[in-house]
C-alpha cells in the first residue's frame, strides 16, 4: 500500500520503518532532514511537504506533538488537505485533546476524507519492536479500513469507540502513567537509600502488589534494567516536556468534565518544576533525578 507518513520524532521514526519492512511503498515527511534521511536509508521515499509526501496516497498517518501541529500539515499552504486524493482515510497519531480530534474529523470529512484519532502507548521501545496500542476513535466502517495498517506498527489495536475516544483513552492512560512513575521513582529513591539493592528491591516490586509497567517495563533507577533511558542519561524516549503537554491535557479535560484531579495535579506541578529547571528534553523517567536530590530542612 503507498502510505504518507508525516512526523517522524523518536515515536513516528520507528513507526514509519516498521510499515517499511512490511512492505508499503512509504513516503516520508518531517522538518528534521536528518529524520527524514534516516528514513530514507531505510527505504522510505524523502518528500519536500506533507502535500509532496500524500501525493497519490492510498493511506495517511500523521504523528505530530500537538494539536497545533496537526491543524498546520492537515490545512496548511503545502498541507495534506489540498493533496490528498478524495476517500483516502487519514490516521492522526499524535497525542491532542478530544475536542482538536473531533475538530480535525470533520475538517477532513468537508475534505471528503474520514480521520481516525489513533494516539499509541507502548513508548519508544514498543515504536521500535512494533509492539504499540493503538487506541482508535473511528467508526466501526473505519476502524475496520485502518485495522490492518496499524497492525505493522503494534500488538494490541482497540476500538474505542466514536472519533475522539482514542484520545479520551490516552489522555486517561497518560495521566496515570505520569503518577505512577513518581510513585516507583519514590519508591526506588527511599529503598535505596535505606540500604536495598535497588535490582533486588525491582524484582520484588515486579512480583509483588506494586507491580505497574513503569517498574517492570521502564524502572527510571539507573542501574536497574538495560535498553531504557534510565540506562543511557534519560535521552530519547518520552521528554518531560511532552509529558507535562499531555497532563495540561487530562487537567483541561477533567476541569472540562466537572472532575477532580487530586493526585494528577501534584504530577503536574512535580513535572512543570522539573520543566522549569532545564530538564524539559530528558525522558519523563528522569523525574527520579529530582526525588533523589538532597531535601533542605
Amino acid at each position: 500500500m503507498k502510505i504518507a507518513f508525516i512526523g517522524l520524532g523518536n515515536m513516528g521514526g520507528p513507526m514509519a520503518r516498521n510499515l517499511v519492512k512490511a512492505g508499503h511503498a512509504v513516503r516520508v515527511f518531517d522538518l528534521n532532514s536528518v529524520a527524514v534521511q534516516t528514513l530514507a536509508d531505510a527505504g522510505a521515499e524523502a518528500t519536500l511537504s506533507p502535500a509532496d509526501a500524500v501525493h497519490n496516497a492510498e493511506f495517511v498517518i500523521t504523528m505530530l506533538p500537538a494539536a497545533a501541529h496537526v491543524k498546520a500539515v492537515l490545512t496548511g499552504p503545502e498541507g495534506v488537505f489540498g493533496a490528498v486524493p478524495l476517500g483516502v482515510p487519514i490516521v492522526d497519531c499524535s497525542t491532542i485533546d478530544p475536542a482538536s480530534a473531533r475538530h480535525f474529523a470533520e475538517l477532513a470529512e468537508k475534505n471528503g476524507n474520514p480521520l481516525a484519532d489513533a494516539p499509541v502507548s507502548g513508548g519508544t521501545g514498543g515504536a521500535t519492536a512494533g509492539t504499540l496500542t493503538f487506541m482508535v476513535g473511528a467508526s466501526t466502517e473505519l476502524f475496520a479500513r485502518v485495522q490492518p495498517v496499524l497492525q505493522a506498527m503494534g500488538k494490541n489495536i482497540v476500538h474505542c469507540g466514536a472519533t475522539g475516544t482514542g484520545q479520551v483513552a490516552k489522555v486517561c492512560n497518560n495521566l496515570l502513567l505520569a503518577i505512577s512513575m513518581i510513585g516507583v521513582a519514590e519508591a526506588m529513591t527511599l529503598g535505596a537509600s535505606l540500604g536495598i539493592d535497588p535490582k533486588v528491591l525491582a524484582g520484588i516490586v515486579n512480583t509483588s502488589s506494586g507491580r505497574c509497567w513503569s517498574a517492570d517495563t521502564y524502572n527510571p533507577y539507573p542501574g536497574v534494567m538495560d535498553g531504557v533511558p534510565a540506562a543511557r542519561g534519560y535521552s530519547g524516549g518520552f521528554g518531560v516536556n511532552l509529558m507535562l503537554k499531555d497532563l495540561g491535557l487530562a487537567t483541561a479535560a477533567a476541569q472540562q468534565a466537572g472532575q477532580q484531579l487530586p493526585l494528577g495535579t501534584v504530577a503536574q506541578q512535580l513535572y512543570q518544576t522539573w520543566s522549569e529547571q532545564g530538564h524539559g528534553t530528558l525522558d519523563f523517567s528522569s523525574i527520579i533525578q529530582m526525588l533523589q536530590a538532597p531535601s533542605r530542612s
